[in-house]
This record gives structure tokens, C-alpha cells and sequence, in this order.
């Protein structure tokens, strides 16, 4: 299979060495091509470069796309696709003055999500879910981290894994799979949580382990959920079966999670709604990357992250959907790079830039997802016709989306 396109208004996130992450002031860059030409093979970007250099190329397929910008497809390294049901009511909760943790003390959030998901059979989760995916996947994104979390049972998580691990076979997408091991606190450990953290590390990591599934670990490290202690040894018994953090800090409190993460090597820490300068410090000569979820601010009416604080220190930010049934039903990237220049002050391209190469990063494939580079997976945006790509987080409401090629096939 080989596919050429050419006549490309704008062919962005152009980068001839393979560049795995783009930190502080280089966000502003986004290094592009006017009319230009790319020309893949099965799932390999082969080669790329100006009309002007053009010589004829013979392919299976070829596209002309006048006016029209490609890109990178989208790389969502924060979501929590796999899910039952829906929390509807709950939205309905807050309209009328409740907050998230008012809804949770009463039951609901995680604890409700779990439950739904307990007496869901894995078949239906599974095509629930990936229904999702495909709905993301025609919207843009090509790569997606997919968290358990919504078990609270051994039995419950596991399948959960299971379901990940078809969605990961069946769809085009890139899936990466991470372990919330650790996402809330069920009703009956409530008075006992350190009993619920035994479980966590002595039953449910080493089963988990034994799927051979997810890559990564996560913690919901906050006030009411898991403090930095029980984060730190719940991260631990993860390292033991050589699965890396990826954490949720900073959601609504400062507790000292982001040190935390950044010492034990987490590839990301998530959220930073609330974020001081000695976060910002901890994460300066780092390998952690932040990732900003300004859909779910959007939709708590919390505090967005501050971006500007964190680029402006000179660190890398990533940008990622949060898409769940709670806090942010919308796994729209396109929204979120509109929301990361409205709401986080972030340029258009630097909001590119955190949605593809820093949220392959964010997932450990920056290597060969996120840019236009000789020999990456060829998993590509081609947009209806645009001006510039400003135009797309502008147009907020709109799709610019008109052809999606994932793994080299175009859908």
C-alpha cells in the first residue's frame, strides 16, 4: 500500500531529525512546509519536501489536497476510554450546585462509574469502548493511553485490561495501556484503606503483571484519594513489575506528588490544576513531562493549568483530553488544542506541538509517533480546506478534519 499527497497548503511538525520532545521557548516553533508533497509506504512516512522539489512518484493511491494542511494525527496520552455507561446525572448534579466532592461523598463519581462497570459483561464493555475509539480516531487522534481505574476489584480491573488489550489488537490506533491501580477508595475499605492498599500492591499488580498488558502505573495522588506516602508505595510495588508511573497530581490540592513522581522517573504527572514554583522546580532537569487536561477544567469549572508558568521555565507540556465519564465526557483533541490557546494562553503552535510530539512523549513513542520524519509511523490529520493552520484551534466548534490516515491506510 503506498499513498502520495501532494499540493499540500501546509505540511506541519516537519522535523528531518527525530525529535522526541520540544520543551520551553522551542514550543513556539513549529517547523512547517508550504506546498508540499508526502509519500508513504504501508505505514512509513518514505519521504516529504516542497512541490518545487517534487519529482514524480508512483503510488496506489494519490490525494491532492489543495488548500488543505496536514499534520501529525493527534497523540492523547490521558484518557479513560474504557468505561460503562455514562454519569448524566451527575452533570445534572452540578448544574444545580453540587461539587465533584460533594458527588462523591454521596456516592457517586468513581465509586458510581465502578459499580456500572462491575455488572457490565466484558463484552459489552468492550463494544462500548471501542465504539469511543473509533469516534476518536475519526476526530484526529492516532495514538491514545487508555487507563484502568474503573474496577476497584481485582476481578473488575482485570478485565478491564482484557478489554484494552482487544481494543489494542482490533483498531488501527496506537493503544497504550496503563494500570490506575489506585483511582479511589471502594465503600467497604473506607475505614480501612491501608487494607485496600495490600490488595492494590500484594494481589492486584502482581495479577495484573501476569496479563503482560499495561506499560505503565497510576495513582490518583490526592486529598480524599491517596497521599504521597500511599502513592510513593503503590508506585513502588509497580516498579517491581517494571511498570513505569504516570500520575494524577495536583488536581485540587497540593500534597507533594509532582516530587514524587519526578523521583521515581514517572513519565508524566497529570492535572497540575494547582501548581507552585517548587513543583516547577522539581520538574526542572527532569525526564517527566506535565500534561495539561484543560477539558476536564472546562468542564468542573476548576482552574486550568498554568501553562505559561511551565513553558516560560523552560520545561516541555503535553496536552491530553482526560476523556472520562466524570469529569471530562469529550475526547475531542481538536477542542483541546482550541481550549490549550483560549483558556492555557498557549500559541497555535505550541499547542500543536503539545498534542503530537509531547503527547508521544508523554506515552513513550515520541520515537516514532508525533512528527513528519523519514521512517515514523505514517498516522496523519488531513484537514478540510483552511488558510492556516491557526484556523484550527480559532474555528473552536468546527472539525477540520476531513481524511485520517492511521498506520499508513486511509479511513
Amino acid at each position: 500500500m503506498s499513498i502520495l499527497i501532494t499540493n499540500i497548503k501546509q505540511l506541519l511538525q516537519v522535523r528531518k531529525n527525530n525529535t522526541t520532545i520540544v520543551v520551553g521557548k522551542d514550543m513556539k516553533t513549529l517547523p512547517l512546509i508550504e506546498n508540499a508533497y508526502i509519500y508513504i509506504e504501508n505505514d512509513t512516512i518514505i519521504e516529504y519536501g516542497s512541490m518545487e522539489d517534487y519529482d514524480v512518484i508512483e503510488a496506489e493511491t494519490i490525494i491532492d489536497a489543495t488548500d488543505k494542511i496536514v499534520l501529525p494525527s493527534w497523540c492523547d496520552s490521558h484518557t479513560h476510554t474504557v468505561y460503562a455507561g455514562d454519569r448524566t446525572s451527575e452533570f445534572v448534579d452540578r448544574i444545580n450546585g453540587l461539587s465533584y466532592a460533594e458527588i462523591a461523598n454521596n456516592g457517586g463519581g468513581i465509586l458510581n462509574s465502578a459499580k456500572l462497570l462491575q455488572e457490565t459483561s466484558e463484552e459489552e464493555l468492550f463494544e462500548q469502548s471501542m465504539k469511543r475509539v473509533n469516534e476518536l480516531i475519526a476526530m484526529g487522534t492516532g495514538a491514545i493511553e487508555i487507563k484502568t481505574g474503573y474496577g476497584l476489584t481485582v476481578e473488575a480491573e482485570l478485565k478491564m485490561l482484557r478489554v484494552i488489550k482487544r481494543i489494542k489488537q482490533e483498531c488501527l490506533a496506537k493503544i497504550i495501556p496503563t494500570l490506575l491501580a489506585a483511582h479511589a477508595i471502594p465503600d467497604q475499605y473506607r475505614s480501612n484503606k491501608s487494607d485496600y492498599i495490600k490488595l492494590i500492591t500484594e494481589q492486584l499488580i502482581p495479577e495484573a503483571s501476569k496479563l503482560n498488558i499495561a506499560q505503565y502505573i497510576d495513582v490518583f495522588c490526592e486529598d480524599g484519594y491517596f497521599s504521597v506516602e500511599e502513592t510513593a508505595a503503590i508506585l513502588n510495588a509497580g516498579k517491581t513489575y517494571n511498570l513505569q508511573p504516570k500520575i494524577h497530581v495536583n488536581q485540587f490540592n497540593i500534597l507533594g506528588g509532582v516530587s514524587i513522581g519526578v523521583e521515581h522517573n514517572a513519565l508524566s504527572v497529570d492535572h497540575l490544576e494547582e501548581l507552585n514554583s517548587e513543583d516547577i522546580d522539581a520538574l526542572k532537569n527532569s525526564d517527566t513531562i506535565p500534561v495539561a487536561l484543560p477539558g476536564c477544567s472546562y468542564f468542573l469549572s476548576i482552574p486550568y493549568t498554568p501553562a505559561r508558568a511551565l513553558i516560560d521555565a523552560g520545561l516541555p507540556l503535553a496536552i491530553a483530553t482526560d476523556y472520562n465519564p466524570g469529569s471530562a465526557p469529550s475526547g475531542n483533541m481538536n477542542f483541546i488544542v482550541s481550549a490549550a490557546c483560549v483558556k492555557l494562553k498557549m500559541t497555535p503552535e505550541e499547542a500543536i506541538n503539545a498534542a503530537t510530539i509531547n503527547g508521544a512523549y508523554a506515552m513513550g513513542i515520541s520515537n516514532m509517533y508525533g512528527s513528519i520524519t523519514r521512517g515514523k509511523k505514517a498516522n496523519l490529520i488531513i484537514t478540510r480546506s483552511l488558510k492556516h493552520y491557526r484556523e484550527i484551534p480559532y474555528a473552536f466548534a468546527h472539525n477540520p478534519v476531513e481524511q485520517i490516515i492511521i498506520n499508513g491506510q486511509l479511513l
